[in-house]
């Protein structure tokens, strides 16, 4: 056991005659660690990505909420009179009657 921790810690492991399997496990292992800080750096991309839409999603929505406020102030009935005021135009004191029509066929 002694033996092969100073090994371990000298690197005689690497050099000896039976050394193409420890250096094919390393190579092996290598690769997986590539790969994973690879997928861990593409997991971190998209995780950036979703905040980003997130934010744009709630700026976009609000945006929408504020148009919507705007064009129902406009739409109020004493909005509609106090600018018809100014163009010269009054409200009806007379309320409109509705119109039936019948077809004779």
């Amino acid at each position: 056991m002694k033996k092969r921790i100073y090994s371990i810690l000298k690197g005689t492991f690497l050099v000896s005659d039976d050394s193409f399997k420890n250096w094919r496990f390393i190579i092996f292992i290598s690769l997986l660690a590539i790969i994973m800080i690879a997928s861990s750096h593409s997991a971190d991309k998209k995780v950036y990505e979703i905040a980003r839409l997130k934010n744009e999603v709630k700026e976009i929505r609000s945006t929408f909420l504020e148009g919507r406020t705007k064009l129902m102030r406009l739409k109020m009935e004493s909005n509609v009179i106090s600018i018809m005021k100014q163009k010269g135009i009054k409200p009806s004191v007379i309320p409109p009657k509705k119109i039936k029509v019948t077809s004779k066929n």
